[in-house]
């Protein structure tokens, strides 16, 4: 089963026991001088265009400043796929290399990237959501009984299936971005995993999420197998951020090539950066994947970026700590640090990603295994916390749940690092 996305999503995904590509690659940002090297995945003839600020916080200003630049492009032969109003201002569009050189030296221009590649990372009470105490959550109230958590989350990924009877879906939003002009239906499986994950109901019936009910918001940027553009994930977080009054939390099981500048892009000229430092700034938090390479996480994005809340993966098989349980899906030591999981600074949590059962697309229900199963627990865990702190900001949402972390779990066992990552614990929220 594909698992691959637009901006690679960071898991390895194993669906019904069946392994599947390992999506592990992610969306940085290369300027047409870059290297043949340095180009993987680049798509031919198409480019991000990031304009210059206004000097003015007028959304009429900024607005009118990107439309002209969207004609200004158009005039020269270049066709706009994508227009960003929110995240960041610009656009991203096929044209020919003279005409993205051209409209790098324009004056009002702050830079012109190539686009690239991105790709997917992957009623009983699943082991993750045992594991991580969400059923001792006051807030979560995990009893059977459908009471819904007040809290919005988008899940930036394949989409998803919006008649699952295991999900509450926002019907009325979501955007698609992979086809503009079709619904965000997730047709690949992934999604709807990862939104189950964070709030399948807790309804007798299925699975239960760590946020039973909470209005997962579909945000599709990745084709039905698993693949897309930097692009298109912008899009997806300039649709967050335009409706970042409504969503708390936001989930990115996917990711890519690249490194954290240290200023929100500005110095690498990454778009991706810049368009979740922006998001952040407007209230939205953030979980991403830290990667199934076991590598360091430095060198993967968005998992490299300080304003994420950047998750690596548990083996447990048990939903209890000792290590004592014995593997089930795939291979794997109980209750460590899983063998395929990224590392290192970066990673803020560590949560279940190996063996978890989760809503599947078409109503059903599959078994995965990767970072992108171990973000959306903690994504559910923020959208607990902000449930009942709704004015909390990113940062303080990021040091409550790390605040609240357990460090119950063995190690060092694969943990590629000389830190023992704290393990999500939503049980005080």
């Amino acid at each position: 089963m594909p698992k691959t996305i637009g901006v690679t999503l960071l898991a390895l995904a194993l669906a019904a026991g069946t392994p599947s590509a390992v999506a592990h690659s992610a969306a940085a940002e290369i300027p047409p001088a870059a290297t043949a090297s340095d180009r993987a995945g680049a798509i031919a003839g198409r480019y991000i265009v990031m304009l210059k600020e206004t000097g003015t916080d007028r959304q009429e200003d900024m607005d009118e400043a990107v439309t002209a630049a969207t004609e200004h492009a158009s005039d020269m032969g270049a066709f706009v796929h994508h227009v960003y109003r929110h995240a960041l201002h610009g656009y991203a569009a096929s044209m020919t290399a003279s005409t993205a050189a051209a409209l790098a030296d324009d004056p009002q221009v702050q830079s012109v990237q190539q686009d690239r590649l991105v790709r997917a990372t992957d009623q009983s009470t699943p082991t993750g959501v045992n594991r991580v105490d969400a059923d001792l959550s006051p807030t979560a109230a995990i009893n059977g009984v459908d009471k819904r958590v007040n809290a919005d989350v988008a899940v930036i990924d394949t989409g998803i299936s919006p008649n699952h009877p295991d999900l509450n879906v926002n019907r009325s939003g979501g955007v698609n971005c992979w086809m503009p002009y079709l619904p965000p239906t997730d047709q690949n499986g992934h999604g709807t995993h990862v939104a189950g994950t964070i709030g399948a109901l807790d309804n007798g019936i299925g699975v239960v999420g760590v946020a039973p009910g909470a209005r997962l918001w579909p945000v599709q940027v990745l084709s039905p197998l698993g693949t897309g553009s930097t692009s298109s994930v912008l899009c997806g977080i300039d649709y967050v951020t335009q409706h970042a009054d409504q969503i708390d939390v936001a989930n990115m099981s996917l990711g890519g090539a690249g490194t954290d500048d240290g200023n929100c892009g500005r110095t690498n000229g990454d778009p991706m950066h810049q368009a979740i430092c922006n998001s952040v700034a407007k209230g939205v938090t953030y979980a991403v994947a830290a990667g199934n390479a076991h590598a360091d996480a430095k060198d993967t994005v968005p998992a490299a970026y300080n304003e994420v809340i950047t998750v690596s993966a548990l083996a447990d098989f048990d939903g209890k700590p000792g290590g004592l349980a014995q593997p089930t899906c795939r291979a794997d030591q109980d209750d460590s640090f899983a063998d395929f999981s990224n590392y290192g600074p970066d990673v803020d949590l560590i949560a279940p990603g190996v063996c978890i059962q989760s809503t599947y697309f078409n109503g059903g229900y599959a078994t995965m295994s990767g970072t992108s199963m171990a973000a959306p627990h903690v994504a559910g865990g923020a959208a607990l916390y902000r449930a009942t702190h709704p004015t909390a900001s990113p940062s303080t949402v990021k040091a409550a749940l790390q605040n609240a972390g357990s460090l119950n779990w063995s190690w060092p066992s694969q943990d590629g690092d000389a830190v023992k990552e704290r393990l999500l614990r939503v049980s005080p929220f």
